[in-house]
């Protein structure tokens, strides 16, 4: 693999809450409808607006890793896809539904400034991403979808609402009678999306009569890193994973200048891609405290450390690692607070049908994939929402990645964190 490649998918399903809700008369099939109101760009948005956006979504994103930390194995996940994806459906939120979504995902905007904030710091992100490379060194795109049921009363003002912030046009569907050619077209379009890597997210069964709306957030992000790994340099060694517990997994080598530091028994190193806007931050606490340091992680405590990075020279050991993750997040985003979106009867998503569907979330899906060797990574991953209805120093440190750590995948103009994962077991 010659360059690092992460892909992210989030998928949301809107299901109405009875099945004897009347479809209005309309074209049927397949189609695309777009709305008039076209994407804004180039906004002036207020810096301070897109700043609060990042330190929201940061909390967002280690609220969450707090509640999935008692999985076993590895982890990983996207925090701004599934921001991004939950906005979307935060647009067509109403009362005490919004006001719970927005306290669970740390909006800290109204939504007159929330959703222009999202789309700026969208355009900046793909702006410092920029086209793809002679040398496909570097890549990073955004799409967001929605796929409605052909002749649903979808509220205007919501589609407008996520043409004009997010560029989703509506592509529309045969929920009530074509579920399986629906949820393969749906399918299709993620594994495009994913290079193949994503297969068959919607599993049948999942997509019924009462679907109405499905939402769905790509991002491709593909780089090198700047300074790649000999693969010469590899060789088998220990990854200690518990006290008397140790596996051998290949280990890269190399050293160069990167962002580091060590202190209250924390290793912090960042290695930069061959865009420099955006790095892997490694956070590898010492032996044996790992449990307890995630116990104490947050946003500012992670903001903490990577302040104190200092560019030094670094004699580095990491391993070369893939896994794959899939969980539920139903319970997760309930736990945080987010309840009365999954309660049938409770849930009020009255601005994308006024309430005539009594649409709820079902369900929150998520997978992922990453593969990390020496000349980069690839990685992707997919969410199923259903609802239902600096200075240089001289010496060089030595640093061995060899028990388990956690690693960022940030944008470090604006301090966007794109990917959380943890490492327990490279092998």
């Amino acid at each position: 693999m010659s360059s690092t490649l992460y892909r992210m998918m989030i998928i949301i399903l809107l299901v109405g809450l009875t099945s004897c809700f009347i479809i209005p008369a309309a074209a049927v099939g397949p189609g695309l409808f777009q709305s008039k109101a076209a994407r804004i760009t180039q906004a002036d948005i207020p810096v301070t607006d897109t700043m609060a956006l990042v330190e929201g979504n940061s909390q967002f994103a280690f609220n969450l890793y707090q509640t999935l930390k008692d999985n076993p194995g590895n982890l990983f996940y996207s925090p701004y896809s599934i921001t991004q994806a939950l906005a979307m459906t935060y647009a067509g939120a109403n009362g005490k539904t919004q006001q719970q979504m927005a306290s669970t995902l740390n909006f800290p905007l109204p939504d007159s400034r929330l959703h222009a904030a999202l789309n700026a710091l969208d355009e900046e992100l793909a702006a410092a991403g920029g086209s793809q490379d002679e040398q496909n060194a570097f890549k990073l795109s955004m799409v967001n979808a929605l796929w409605g049921q052909s002749g649903y009363a979808f509220q205007p003002a919501f589609l407008d609402v996520l043409s004009k912030y997010y560029g989703a046009g509506m592509h529309t569907l045969d929920f009530v009678k074509n579920q399986e050619a629906s949820r393969q077209a749906i399918n299709q379009w993620v594994s495009q999306q994913t290079n193949q890597r994503i297969q068959d997210l919607i599993a049948r069964g999942v997509i019924t009569p009462n679907t109405r709306l499905i939402l769905t957030n790509a991002i491709y992000f593909k780089a090198s890193w700047q300074k790649q790994f000999e693969k010469s340099e590899t060789t088998n060694g220990p990854f200690f994973m518990a006290r008397d517990s140790t596996v051998q997994v290949p280990m890269m080598h190399g050293s160069a200048m990167y962002g580091y530091v060590k202190e209250n028994g924390v290793t912090v190193v960042e290695l930069p891609y061959s865009n420099t806007d955006f790095s892997m931050v490694i956070v590898m606490p010492d032996a044996d405290t790992f449990r307890q340091f995630e116990q104490s992680l947050d946003a500012s405590k992670m903001a903490a450390l990577i302040n104190d990075l200092k560019q030094q020279e670094v004699d580095l050991t990491m391993p070369k690692f893939t896994f794959d993750d899939s969980f539920s997040l139903a319970k997760t985003l309930q736990g945080l607070g987010m309840t009365d979106a999954f309660t049938p009867g409770l849930a009020d998503f009255s601005k994308i049908d006024n309430g005539k569907g009594h649409l709820f979330i079902q369900d929150v899906l998520h997978k992922a994939f990453i593969s990390v060797d020496e000349q980069g990574t690839e990685a992707a991953a997919a969410t199923s929402v259903e609802v239902g209805a600096t200075a240089i120093q001289v010496e060089s440190a030595k640093v061995e990645i060899d028990h388990p750590f956690l690693f960022l995948i940030r944008n470090k103009q604006s301090g966007t964190i794109l990917f959380i994962g943890r490492v327990v077991n490279p092998k």
